[in-house]
């Protein structure tokens, strides 16, 4: 059985590789956090660890897709 993953647009978020806008997409995958640019390819991946050892001012918003 495959499980769809729920995706989500961040907008106004630009990738940090092409400099497009709102081409990048949220989603959870076994955990953890991960963040794709739909016309690059460009990926990052954070975990909850990772998240909560940021500093205050790094952090604007913890997104949580259920």
């Amino acid at each position: 059985m495959v499980t769809r993953r729920k995706k989500r647009f961040i907008a106004g978020a630009q990738c940090p590789k092409c400099h497009e806008i709102d081409t990048m997409m949220l989603y959870l995958e076994q955990g953890v956090e991960k963040v794709e640019c739909v016309s690059c390819g460009h990926h990052q991946s954070q975990t909850d660890d990772q998240v909560s050892q940021a500093s205050q001012g790094e952090v604007i918003g913890l997104f949580k897709p259920d």
